[in-house]
């Protein structure tokens, strides 16, 4: 693997692994049809305690997983850079379908394209009955 490829992916899980350092806060949340493919990247930026997010991005790539794009992770970093962020949030897997409910399909169903998520409860991993 390449330096660049790798760089901008590293700085964000060196970030993120020093914990809170104040505020603004910058969250980074991906998702995917299942578990183990990132196919967008969502990241918001909170200026302050118990703000909204105040700034927010979206990344998408169909053809590998999102995490693993070296310009999609250029772009990250200079996007939290761009707003200031002294700290990085990211959880350390995909958090849910990258569909959007009342966008994709109609609130208060289930996404018809990622099944997997279906039975799953997207914070815990734990089957959902």
């Amino acid at each position: 693997m390449s330096f660049k490829r790798t760089w901008f992916r590293d700085k964000l899980k060196k970030k993120a692994k020093r914990g809170f350092q104040g505020y603004p806060v910058a969250t980074i949340t991906y998702y995917g049809p299942d578990d183990r493919q990132a196919s967008k990247v969502a990241v918001g930026i909170i200026l302050e305690e118990g703000g909204a997010v105040a700034f927010l991005e979206r990344w998408s790539n169909e053809i590998q997983d999102i995490r693993l794009d070296p310009e999609a992770n250029e772009e990250i970093v200079r996007f939290i850079s761009k707003h200031g962020a002294k700290s990085v949030v990211m959880p350390d897997r995909i958090l849910g379908c990258p569909h959007e409910e009342g966008k994709d399909y109609p609130e208060g169903e289930k996404c018809p394209k990622c099944s997997y998520w279906a039975i799953l409860d997207r914070f815990t991993g734990e089957i959902i009955q």
